[in-house]
């Protein structure tokens, strides 16, 4: 009997299947990942070692205005940990600089106070500036030239009044870009609307290229490092988490060459060979990652890789949040099918790219592929169904639906976390 544990929300699902039921457990490597430091230890060393870089108080000394830009409320950084280390860091040898965080939310709803508390702790909301950067207000933005791809390239105008830009992330395998991290705090990060909608066109989307645990002739990343060069992004703080949330590597310096770095390392980490099967069951990671039906769309990409055609993903995910987005839900429910929809999108030229497009677009191509069931019991289930998903409120109720559309006999591909693996 296997003993599961699952990731879902704030805590986990636990659930026993007899073995003979399942056909693979693929894991990453970062469940059984040593480390000998601790978290803070692993920042710091990084910080103490940069990839092709002078230090980071170096680089600050000099400096009138550092802007340092973070994550949002969507992303598991633990920013309580890496942010003070940055600020001391950029105060070691500056006491009086200007500092400003800024937090990347992309397109994303603005971050609230209450999630800034939760991020960064009280200390650093109430004391540092912290600004909060609106994709859709084109006065906030500077314009920094073309991207290779022909599209426009606008971010927050905090770039131009800062003399030393910064950013804090993690990597992980990402299912368009490649891998989070690094050039990504700059587009989507910091960017305005214009560009990262020109950024995540269909056609893009659809390139064979665009896949989690590739950067090679990834036209996404090509953008998007263009964009963070331009922007001036001279000094990078990423680290690697586990399932647990806990920083297990960092790496930190020069924006290409760290990053680079990074994603090797994680490459190595979050490897697996797929194993087919007609049922794959997966998550979301937990929270924050699985707060809304977009974000879910990033663990559905594991059991595309692993689920045969016809087949049923199910997927733990809380949605607590609800769909994500107004118009990312749409694209969907006003659609009488998925095969629809994903015909209408993959047509749509580079620049008419709608919000969140993207999203539905990599949704359709997996609802076209097989059906994908969404367990959770905090959110409305209408909301899951009109978009052509089913819905289960338990992970029972789902597995009965799964056997009723496949058989009884079915085993089961498990892949616990689907956000931290790497499939090819």
């Amino acid at each position: 009997m296997a003993k599961l544990s699952l990731p879902f929300y704030k805590g986990h699902i636990e659930y026993n299947l007899p073995d003979e039921d399942i056909n693979a457990i693929l894991v990453s490597k970062a469940e059984e990942y040593k480390v000998t430091l601790s978290e803070t230890e692993i920042v710091r060393n990084a910080l103490n070692n940069p990839i092709s870089s002078v230090k980071l108080s170096e680089l600050a000394k000099d400096k009138k205005h550092v802007v340092i830009i973070s994550s949002d409320h969507t992303r598991p950084v633990p920013s309580h940990i890496t942010m003070p280390l940055l600020l001391e860091e950029v105060r070691k040898l500056n006491k009086d600089v200007k500092i400003t965080i800024l937090i990347a939310t992309g397109m994303h709803r603005a971050t609230t106070h209450e999630e800034l508390v939760a991020k960064y702790g009280e200390k650093i909301v109430n004391e540092e500036t912290i600004v909060v950067h609106d994709a859709y207000i084109d006065s906030d933005m500077t314009f920094k030239g073309i991207l290779p791809s022909g599209g426009e390239l606008w971010v927050n105008k905090l770039v131009d009044e800062a003399d030393l830009l910064i950013s804090e992330g993690f990597i992980e395998p990402h299912f368009f870009a490649g891998f989070s991290g690094g050039r990504k705090s700059v587009l989507p990060g910091i960017a305005s609307k214009k560009t990262v909608l020109w950024n995540h066109n269909a056609k893009f989307i659809a390139s064979k290229n665009a896949r989690a645990g590739n950067l090679e002739d990834n036209p996404i990343h090509k953008d998007m490092l263009f964009a963070a060069k331009q922007a001036g992004l001279s000094f990078i703080l990423n680290v690697v988490i586990n399932g647990e949330k806990k920083v297990i590597e960092a790496f930190a310096g020069n924006l290409e060459d760290a990053h680079a770095y990074g994603c090797e390392k994680v490459l190595e980490i979050a490897r697996v060979t797929p194993v087919k099967s007609n049922i794959v069951l997966t998550t979301n990671g937990g929270y924050p990652l699985d707060q809304n039906i977009y974000q879910t769309v990033k663990g559905m990409t594991a059991g595309e890789a692993c689920v045969n055609d016809g087949g049923v993903i199910i997927i733990l995910s809380s949605c607590a949040d609800g769909t994500g987005g107004e118009f990312f839900y749409k694209l969907l429910a006003d659609e009488e099918s998925a095969e629809a929809a994903y015909k209408k999108l993959n047509d749509v030229e580079p620049s008419d790219t709608e919000f969140d497009q993207w999203e539905a677009q990599i949704l359709a191509r997996i609802l076209c592929k097989a059906n994908v069931i969404i367990v959770t019991d905090k959110c409305d289930p209408s909301i899951i169904t009109n978009m052509h998903i089913m819905h289960a409120y338990t992970l029972e109720e789902a597995l009965e639906k799964a056997y009723a559309l496949t058989s009884k006999e079915e085993q089961i591909t498990i892949i616990p976390d689907g956000i931290s693996v790497i499939l090819k």
